[in-house]
């Protein structure tokens, strides 16, 4: 049993995580307002380039001359999952939802005799992923605070990627994050970046007008594919940031009222201790009196 000063310091301990776990729901809910705003004004630019990066590539005949990003290798057996996760913990299961999103993708593959690569965008997704796949992760980066990261460093990605692509080290590449939906809900969601995907509506006809380009639709690929990829990659760095604040806010939440309900038990299992400590003295007492 433990003893009345042990408990009292239990208290005072569960206290002071309390105070913390409170300021660390406070500091999330302040970075999720400009984390949510920054990942909504992304989402049109975003969705736009993808829609017309789809129509521009509905209309052209693939040759020899088509940019390899659209065309592809002509093979799929080797995937390059794109894990992009945070460096920090304490978010609830922002990071572990992205992972086994991946790692079941991964798994499917496997089945299917494909060999899955890993690309990891943050320590938590490396974490989990080098246990489970040794060996199979070809770059891992530290991307720190995912609301301070800008356009250049996913461009960085982007073209470390090209690079790889250009170079044969993959067929496919997929990239997993987190779509930010509200502070209670955010989606695990994969997206094929290289090479590009044609959804099947897109060649249906925009409208009756005529249109002509210039250059033609084969050099507009060649420039707006790489920037497509730099885009997404972006894009999903910024639902990350605003998921990861969400769910840090809900787990510190969760945690200070998980320390509130522990210190209400304490005190009560506290206070009956007390109270049986004194009647055990008030007993000691009374009966030394009757023996006199």
């Amino acid at each position: 049993m433990a003893s009345l000063k042990a408990l009292k310091g239990r208290i005072d301990s569960v206290k002071s995580t309390q105070k913390i776990t409170k300021a660390m729901q406070m500091v999330a809910a302040a970075k999720l307002k400009r984390a949510q705003n920054a990942a909504e004004a992304g989402r049109p630019y975003a969705e736009r380039l993808e829609k017309v990066v789809a129509s521009l590539a509905s209309k052209v005949t693939i040759s020899s001359t088509t940019p390899k990003l659209l065309s592809g290798t002509g093979k799929d057996q080797v995937h390059l999952f794109v894990v992009a996760t945070s460096d920090k913990g304490l978010a609830g299961a922002f990071n572990a939802n992205i992972a086994r999103l991946a790692r079941r993708r991964a798994d499917a593959l496997i089945k299917q005799g494909k060999t899955v690569k890993f690309y990891c965008i943050g320590k938590k997704g490396r974490a989990v992923l080098n246990r489970l796949y040794p060996g199979q992760i070809v770059k891992s980066v530290e991307p720190g605070d995912l609301g301070k990261l800008s356009f250049a460093d996913a461009h960085a990605w982007a073209e470390d990627l090209v690079e790889r692509f250009d170079a044969g080290e993959f067929d496919v590449a997929h990239l997993f994050y987190s779509h930010f939906q509200s502070v209670l809900v955010q989606d695990p969601t994969q997206q094929q970046i290289i090479p590009v995907k044609v959804p099947e509506d897109a060649t249906a006809p925009q409208g009756t007008a005529a249109i002509e380009y210039e250059p033609d639709e084969e050099g507009i690929l060649a420039d707006l594919l790489p920037r497509n990829v730099a885009v997404q990659i972006f894009r999903a760095m910024r639902e990350n940031a605003a998921s990861e604040q969400g769910s840090k806010m809900t787990a510190m939440d969760n945690a200070t009222r998980n320390a509130g309900d522990l210190i209400k038990r304490l005190n009560i299992e506290y206070n009956r201790k007390r109270q049986a400590a004194i009647t055990t003295e008030l007993v000691e007492i009374i009966s030394g009196a009757e023996a006199l």
